[in-house]
Formats: C-alpha cells, sequence, structure tokens
C-alpha cells in the first residue's frame, strides 16, 4: 500500500465537504463527486474471516486492489483520517450468512454488533473517470446521472481460505475510436484496477443482458459506442454471496468511500 504521510498539506475540501453530507444523511450514488479525489470500495469483517478476504485480495488485485486496512475495532482510515467509515458513505449494506439484509446510511449500529471488525478500502474505477473525462471521453452514467451499470461474470475468482466466487465488471459505453484511449488512460491507473478486463461480446464474459444489470442502473449505448468491462471492486460483495459469509459490512454499489487523496497518488 502506499504511503501517503507527505500528503497531510492537500486540501481536501471537497472530498470533506461530501463525506459531511453523508454522515448527515443526503445518499446519491458517488460517481462525479469531489472530482479530482480518490474513490474507495468497503468490506468490512470480523477479524475472523480477515485474513482471508486479504489473501482473496492478494489473489485477485485486479478486482480487489486493497488501499488500506483498518486496525480491528477501529472505524478510521489513513486515507481521510477525519473520518468514520461507519457513517461518511452515503449508503451502506449488512450481510448476514450471505444474504443482503438491511441497507442504511448509518451502520453504526451493525458495526456495534463486533468489537474486532477489519475496514478494506478497495480502488474504485470512478478514481479514472476524471482523466478521461479531460480527455473528452463521456462517462454515460454521469452525464445521465445515473449509478454506474455493474454485472457478474462467469469468471471465477482464485478461492482464498473460504471465500470463492465470481468477478463483478462495471461497464461504460465507449465510442469504438475512443476504445484504445480510454484503455490507455484507465491503464495508468492499476491501484484502482486499471485497464479493461473485456472489450465488447458481453456474453463471452456470461452477461445476457446488458439492459439489466445485477448493481447499479443500465446505460444508453448509442450507435458506434463499444461496451467496455473493468473490474469492479463489488466483486468481494459476489465472494460474500456465494461464501455465505456470517457477517458483513459493504458499501452499497456505486456509494463509494471519498478518500482525502488525489487521484494523482495512484497514476503508474
Amino acid at each position: 500500500m502506499t504511503d501517503l504521510s507527505h500528503l497531510a498539506h492537500v486540501d481536501a475540501e471537497a472530498a470533506r465537504a461530501a463525506r459531511s453530507r453523508y454522515r448527515a444523511g443526503a445518499v446519491e450514488p458517488t460517481a462525479g463527486v469531489a472530482p479530482g479525489f480518490t474513490q474507495a470500495n468497503m468490506i468490512v469483517l470480523p477479524r475472523d474471516w480477515a485474513f482471508d478476504f486479504l489473501l482473496y485480495a492478494q489473489r485477485n488485485p485486479k478486482a480487489c486492489p486493497v488501499l488500506d486496512v483498518s486496525d480491528p475495532g477501529s472505524r478510521h482510515t489513513q486515507l481521510a483520517r477525519d473520518a468514520d467509515l461507519a457513517t461518511d458513505l452515503p449508503l451502506y449494506r449488512i450481510w448476514r450468512d450471505g444474504r443482503l439484509v438491511e441497507e442504511t446510511a448509518d451502520a453504526s449500529a451493525a458495526w456495534g454488533e463486533h468489537p474486532d471488525l477489519v475496514s478494506f478500502l478497495i480502488g474504485c474505477s470512478f478514481t479514472f473517470e476524471t482523466p478521461m473525462l479531460e480527455a473528452g471521453i463521456e462517462i454515460r452514467h454521469i452525464t445521465d446521472k445515473t449509478n454506474v451499470p455493474m454485472y457478474l461474470t462467469n469468471r471465477a475468482c482464485r478461492p482464498a481460505g473460504r471465500l470463492t466466487g465470481n468477478m463483478v465488471v462495471s461497464m461504460r459505453p465507449i465510442p469504438a475510436s475512443r476504445v484504445a484511449d480510454a484503455a490507455t488512460i484507465s491503464g495508468r491507473f492499476p491501484a484502482v484496477h486499471g485497464s479493461p478486463v473485456h472489450v465488447g461480446a458481453p456474453q463471452d464474459i456470461g452477461i445476457a443482458d446488458l439492459s439489466k444489470p445485477d448493481f447499479g442502473d443500465a446505460v444508453r449505448i448509442e450507435p458506434g459506442e463499444v461496451p467496455v468491462f473493468w473490474a469492479c471492486g463489488v466483486t468481494p460483495q459476489a465472494a460474500v454471496m456465494a461464501s455465505k459469509v456470517p457477517f458483513a459490512i459493504t458499501h452499497a454499489p456505486g456509494h463509494m468511500f471519498i478518500t482525502d487523496i488525489p487521484d494523482s497518488v495512484y497514476h503508474a
């Protein structure tokens, strides 16, 4: 993980303002929020499951690039030192025995059930959307103010301990003439999923219908555009379901933790 001690001087007012809104109860997808600051997926597990997940992430770094891991029982992260991980995301999911049982804007009560929870913050592809926009590549879910579409694929992740599951991908329609540019730009950010894992032919990765995402919202695909797929940090939630993990807290897909870390830190 990256040493961030030299970033104490960075003015992260936009990121702090977004977290303050979410702590006060605002709920919204975070694509396009606080542009220029890294966003992160999150999964929180009892300490007994933490090593299994750390190994799972190490074996599947494209889908689960770890940016930070909390101490057991801590609700804090070096990615935003004044933040509370139980309140400062716009929407959380609570899981029991692999089943989604609740979505909530405040996970404090669920957090209080276990004294030894370990939080994993995982790179998010929203981070490289800003440089793509700056290069003139439209990001359709930002244009249309919807959540990014995400799909469970037929690509198995490498198992680790008690965890198994398939990769989840996010999709963005890209004009055919700009696919190479999108791949090059995102490829410069390996810590937040990097380059695409698949281009075109969604059926080849087990996606039967792009209009029916497993998570998020369907988006328009215009003539001349190609569906481009990136590994997605919702992949741990697929592992929670497939492995029937007894207890977990995650972000709701598309509702990320906004860090104080500039995107440029993760530019390779």
